[in-house]
């Protein structure tokens, strides 16, 4: 239960990713991207300075550190690949099927066991994350912006991937994760220097939310996240993820970013109700 609440509070500080974003101003993704995840690992790196010994953690073989930054630099270059080329509400309801494969993909981990309860509350979940990014509407699919889906879908496998992998490095210190996200700002610096032209923060209140950006949701919510699906109810946290669209929309509505209506509330009792079935048997245990 503690480990997979700490988890989930990657999922709450994921919510604040599109408040902080767009409060950033105008800075190109993969730049933001750099300062971020540089940010990112300013935690970690205080950690081991101030317990070396735990910098022996960072000695891991090869395909512990390529699941690692596969997964974090791979997440967000597919992502951004995908905003730029499809729509945005396309894409984003395409990358946001990870969950999905995370609790359908963990049948395949040892010791685990999917039941039908934890896919109707995955299918849900999605239901109600698709309610709130399609606005009821459809999806446009069209010809012009194959590369779009196909990054998008890549997108989700990749994230999915990356949490299930963790679950079998469950005896690797999540303080691998400060080598993850170094490695990430380096790749995500070397695309923008590519492929974007440089623009900062203009005032005090972009730079607050690019450092909010980089302390949170690009943050502490990885560490966060590796010690969740290592040590918590992978399935439960599969499910729970598609609360993070949902806090979000509530977080952007307090901000008044944008209007409430009647699906933000249907949105809200799939997702939960979904939620709760997914974490039927834990909750079940924690009352017995």
């Amino acid at each position: 239960m503690r480990a997979t609440l700490i988890g989930f509070s990657a999922v709450i500080m994921w919510s604040f990713l599109a408040l902080f974003t767009a409060a950033s101003g105008d800075v190109p993704p993969f730049q933001l991207s750099a300062i971020a995840f540089l940010i990112a690992s300013l935690p970690g790196i205080a950690v081991l300075i101030a317990r070396p010994e735990r910098r022996r953690a960072l000695r891991q073989p090869a395909k512990v550190w390529i699941a690692g930054i596969a997964g974090l630099f791979g997440y967000h270059f597919l992502y951004f690949t995908a905003l730029r080329n499809a729509p945005a509400v396309d894409a984003g309801l395409i990358a946001y099927l990870w969950p999905l494969l995370i609790v359908v993909g963990s049948a395949l981990l040892p010791g685990e066991k999917l039941k039908a309860h934890h896919i109707a509350g995955a299918i849900a979940g999605f239901a109600g994350t698709a309610l709130l990014i399609t606005r009821g509407g459809g999806l446009t699919i069209s010809g012009e912006y194959a590369l779009g889906y196909i990054a998008a879908f890549l997108c989700a496998f990749t994230w999915s991937g990356y949490s299930l992998v963790s679950r079998s490095f469950s005896k690797v210190s999540t303080d691998v994760v400060t080598g993850f996200c170094l490695a990430t700002s380096a790749l995500s610096l070397f695309c923008h220097l590519l492929l974007e032209t440089t623009v900062w923060p203009q005032t005090a209140s972009e730079w607050l939310a690019v450092i909010g950006l980089g302390l949170f949701p690009v943050g502490i919510a990885f560490y966060a996240w590796d010690y969740g699906v290592k040590k918590g109810n992978i399935q439960v946290l599969g499910a729970a993820s598609y609360a993070a669209p949902l806090l979000s929309t509530i977080v952007l509505l307090v901000a008044r970013f944008g209007e409430p209506g009647w699906r933000v509330i249907v949105a809200c009792l799939l997702i939960t109700g979904g939620a709760v079935l997914a974490a039927r048997d834990m909750i079940m245990r924690k009352k017995g």
